[in-house]
């Protein structure tokens, strides 16, 4: 019997020394599932910027793009659970098993909940030269023209996709989806005129909005944004009902040691709170949140109904796994 405790002792022991270096040993690398230069790029870079403070050790973002985000997912859901490569997602991690038939990840068994970090208002926007003046004559028009409008997003269960998928039953009428392979190529194309209509999170229009280099006809949430106070809700523009954000988590892989998780979690909160953080996140038309949300538990519960909130809007929406 005591040969059996003094080896299970020493497994313990080696087991707990990866837990007990966290972060000693190498940086922290944040892996943003979508392309450089898009909301979700950018909320991990000023993440990472002020994580490395409370961590002591360097953060590096790492872009895995393709399919929707679950590429970038899978890999951190199959790395190694030792807290030096977590996840940046957003709401498509809720959505990803409602669009994708042969998942390589499950969202809750696979990967591990450090907290929440925003959740950003949605803007729906068109090209400069969209003759559509406001919301009532963009759905107007939609309504009559149907599929020879292009919808351009950023790849199926992105947040412009889902954005669209909901836009589109609202309207009731199926327009032609463009695919990129980032936001940045989209609003591109958008500012050049070459696709039509986009719907992406204020983090990345609003400062082209105000420099009136495409044209915007609503935010997709029931209050109007700080930093956009002339441009109208959803509700108010002509579609009521219509309402979708996206949110962000951060995710380690299932099976990270607690007290790695802990230590994470206690960065995450520090970063939110940088004023450096708060003041760039309010430029950009979004806030951090709170303390109390940006916990594993809290993450863990708000997926959990995300997760059937989105599965029963793709059904009814008649989206089916592909």
């Amino acid at each position: 019997m005591l040969k059996i405790a003094v080896v299970a002792s020493a497994l313990a022991v080696a087991g707990a020394a990866p837990a007990q270096d966290f972060p000693k040993a190498r940086p922290v690398t944040i892996v943003v599932p979508f392309a450089a230069g898009g909301p979700g790029d950018t909320i991990a870079r000023l993440l990472g910027n002020a994580m490395k403070n409370a961590l002591g050790q360097s953060v590096i973002i790492e872009n895995v793009l393709g399919a929707g985000g679950t590429i970038g997912t899978a890999r951190v859901a199959k790395a190694t659970p030792d807290g030096y490569t977590v996840l940046l997602m957003h709401t498509g991690l809720a959505t990803a098993p409602a669009l994708y038939e042969k998942l390589a990840f499950d969202p809750v068994r696979d990967l591990a909940p450090i907290g929440l970090v925003t959740d950003v208002s949605m803007t729906l926007v068109g090209r400069p030269n969209y003759p559509a003046r406001d919301l009532r004559e963009l759905v107007a028009d939609l309504k009559a023209r149907g599929d020879k409008v292009t919808f351009g997003h950023s790849g199926r269960g992105s947040a412009a996709h889902l954005c669209g998928v909901l836009f589109m039953d609202a309207v009731g009428r199926p327009l032609t989806w463009v695919a990129y392979r980032g936001g940045s190529q989209v609003v591109t194309d958008l500012m050049s005129g070459n696709v039509d209509i986009y719907c992406d999170p204020a983090t990345g229009t609003t400062p082209l909005i105000r420099e009136g280099k495409i044209k915007a006809y609503s935010v997709t949430t029931r209050k109007r944004l700080k930093t956009l106070p002339d441009l109208p809700t959803a509700d108010e523009a002509g579609l009521p009902g219509f309402e979708v954000s996206t949110w962000y988590g951060l995710y380690a892989p299932a099976g990270t040691p607690q007290p790695v998780i802990a230590d994470l979690t206690r960065a995450l909160q520090a970063a939110l709170a940088d004023p450096t953080v708060v003041s760039r996140f309010a430029d950009l038309s979004m806030e951090p949140v709170t303390r109390e949300e940006a916990t594993p538990k809290a993450l863990e519960t708000f997926l959990a109904a995300e997760l059937k909130k989105w599965s029963a809007a793709m059904t009814r929406a008649g989206v089916k796994p592909e």
